[in-house]
């Protein structure tokens, strides 16, 4: 079995990056996507969806280098769920239950041309499939 995960959004924080114990660098950020629609009371309805990225090694040093909150990014990865498949689910601090939904990226391409991106606008810096496991076949 496989999946993918593609989402367009803007990043909701400037990322933030730490190593692990092994050197190997990380960075975390949000992502927010919106779609807008018209009901059927001719209503505009607007749905926003967060993402929280987690992407590894030289990549994760260029995107911790070069994003920026409100960046518009393209991110390209798998769902991270919890040990029984679902969603990541968390109390508020309004004692409302949450879900969240956590993307292991492989590939982020920045979007926003004042990002460090090239003449287009796009620079992409893949992520290597470096365990075994991951190998969608």
């Amino acid at each position: 079995m496989y999946q993918k995960l593609v989402i367009v959004g803007n990043l909701g924080r400037d990322p933030e990056m730490r190593y692990m114990s092994d050197g190997t660098a990380v960075t975390n950020f949000s992502v927010a996507t919106s779609r807008k629609w018209t009901n059927r009371d001719g209503q505009l309805q607007e749905e926003t969806t967060w993402f929280r990225i987690s992407v590894w090694g030289k990549q994760g040093e260029n995107v911790n280098q070069y994003l920026h909150k409100g960046a518009k990014v393209l991110v390209e990865g798998r769902l991270r769920p919890d040990e029984n498949g679902s969603p990541r689910t968390y109390t508020g601090q309004d004692g409302i239950v949450r879900a969240t939904f956590d993307i292991h990226a492989e590939t982020v391409r920045f979007l926003s041309t004042n990002s460090g991106g090239n003449s287009n606008g796009n620079a992409v810096v893949p992520t290597p499939i470096a365990e075994e496991d991951e190998i969608p076949f």
